[in-house]
């Protein structure tokens, strides 16, 4: 289930997904970058050790990927590919 919009805001800190059926998702950058599913940063998450993430982090590019997103963060991570369902299903 793909997204009907999506806004990205640099003020608020937040990824905003509306889907579908009607829910909103406000995602903040940090948590998006913290909850990266590259293999790498799952690989730290499964070793008990997350990606340490400065609080001020932006998602400052996104690129669609059809099955999901892409998300450029300004510490110049970008290697996770976010697929629609693990999006909406991180907490808001």
């Amino acid at each position: 289930m793909n997204p009907v919009a999506i806004g990205n805001s640099q003020t608020a800190q937040t990824l905003r997904l509306n889907w579908p059926d009607g829910r909103e998702s406000l995602l903040s950058h940090a948590e998006l970058r913290r909850q990266c599913p590259c293999s790498q940063c799952r690989a730290f998450r499964l070793q008990g050790t997350p990606p340490m993430v400065d609080p001020r982090v932006r998602v400052i590019e996104i690129n669609a990927q059809g099955y999901g997103l892409q998300l450029v963060f300004s510490d110049g991570h970008q290697r996770g590919i976010y697929p629609w369902p693990y999006l909406a299903q991180l907490p808001s």
